[in-house]
């Protein structure tokens, strides 16, 4: 923290004089989003914002490495008063990116939760805290390393050395979660995309618990297809899934696209699939973005008639 300030001070007092893209520099960005949302035919329009700031300091070592903090700020975070995400990133200038998440961070897994194009949001967005989608594990304390690029193809890395002490508390005896992945761009076959990652949990003490993905995708033209399957293997079937995604997307012009996607999830627990579909809309001008989605959902959770059926319309601003 001291050092990346001493960075940031040294490169507001050279702007003064002249600019160095080595002595450091000082970056503020920020954007607010205006949303209106309905879960449902029956139910009524509600109204919601969220805005945020983030702050970046970086600054070149004398080996060549880059080291950039950043910080967001965000009045909605009322556990910590207002400090949202916060990252330290090391770029090794040649030997690739590691990332150290303290908050809001990022693995393998659930980077790759769903990979299908689209213009807004998942076809299982808005089905609450009881669907199921595969994603790994996230959140605070991650640590995650990304490869250069050989020939088209990237390694990724993710550790959580602990999870926070609420759920500790909350006796699951998850001690660790660890992930990697593979992106292919073939650089023979433009366009293509491929990408697999397997990750690793333990929520009860001695018993792991296994998950992978695969995806595929391509652009063609204005046309991006993507198809994807995942699974979450437990030592018990009951406790086993399994999904499957599809999606195309159109872009119309530069600035406006629409999609359509489909997520189906066999859950072992039940005899009823969760499955979603969702057709969703962006359009920029500049830096301000509509966005929206329609989706569906029937049997949350595999829950047999548990249904949602809403949409979201996204005002946002970007400075």
């Amino acid at each position: 923290m001291n050092n990346l300030k001493k960075i940031g001070l040294s490169a507001l007092a050279g702007s003064l004089v002249a600019f160095s893209a080595t002595a450091g520099e000082m970056s503020v960005t920020g954007g607010a989003n205006l949303y209106m949302t309905s879960s449902g035919k029956n139910s009524k329009t509600t109204w919601s914002n969220d805005d945020h700031v983030t702050f970046s300091g970086s600054g070149e070592l004398d080996n060549g490495m880059t080291v950039t903090y950043s910080l967001q700020l965000d009045g909605d975070e009322a556990d910590d008063g207002v400090i949202d995400n916060h990252s330290i990133t090391i770029d090794t200038n040649g030997m690739g990116t590691i990332v150290y998440g303290g908050h809001g961070g990022s693995t393998v897994m659930s980077s790759m939760d769903d990979k299908t194009p689209n213009a807004y949001e998942e076809a299982w967005d808005g089905g609450g805290t009881s669907s199921v989608v595969i994603n790994g594990v996230s959140g605070n304390d991650t640590i995650m390393y990304t490869s250069e690029s050989f020939g088209g193809v990237t390694f990724k890395a993710a550790w959580m050395p602990s999870l926070d002490g609420d759920a500790a508390a909350a006796g699951t005896n998850e001690s660790h979660y660890s992930d990697f992945g593979v992106v292919i761009q073939p650089e023979m076959a433009e366009g293509l995309e491929i990408g697999y990652a397997m990750g690793t949990s333990e929520t009860t003490g001695g018993t792991e618990v296994d998950e992978n993905t695969m995806y595929a995708s391509y652009a063609y033209g204005s046309f991006t297809l993507g198809y994807q399957q995942s699974d979450f293997d437990a030592p018990s079937s009951t406790d086993s899934d399994d999904s499957t995604a599809m999606g195309i997307s159109y872009q119309v012009n530069d600035d406006l696209s629409i999609s359509y996607n489909t997520h189906t999830t066999d859950l072992g627990s039940s005899t009823s699939d969760q499955e979603s579909t969702g057709y969703s809309i962006s359009y920029t001008m500049g830096g301000i973005t509509i966005a929206g989605h329609t989706n569906e959902m029937e049997n949350i959770g595999g829950t047999a008639n548990s249904d949602y059926e809403g949409y979201e319309i996204n005002l946002g601003f970007a400075f």
